[in-house]
């Protein structure tokens, strides 16, 4: 999955963006194979990357709010201590951190 997928390790998403890319393949090679529909294979790229930058945000966001980095700006300070209280203040934002971090669903 790491190998596949540069993901920040914040997110810890390389294993299951794996775990993804071999399900949408399944189910296209199944439908090529079994229905002779070519369909899955050729939308393939487009469904694997659209996850991919799903996690790809959750793992920048997840990044941005949990490390102060050396060069960052009073700006940017201000916008992680947000982000921490909004979490903290919001059920839904918890509740959407929570399904980006256990994975979204297939």
């Amino acid at each position: 999955g790491d190998a596949a997928h540069i993901v920040p390790p914040t997110g810890a998403k390389g294993l299951n963006l794996a775990v993804s890319d071999v399900y949408y393949l399944h189910d296209a090679l199944i439908s090529a194979l079994k229905k002779r529909d070519r369909s899955g294979i050729d939308a393939y790229s487009s469904r694997a990357l659209t996850r991919i930058w799903k996690a790809m945000r959750f793992s920048w966001q997840m990044t941005t709010m949990l490390h102060r980095f050396d060069d960052e700006d009073s700006f940017a300070a201000q916008m992680r201590r947000a982000s921490l209280g909004h979490l903290s203040q919001s059920e839904t934002a918890r509740r959407d951190l929570a399904e980006n971090y256990v994975g979204l669903p297939f």
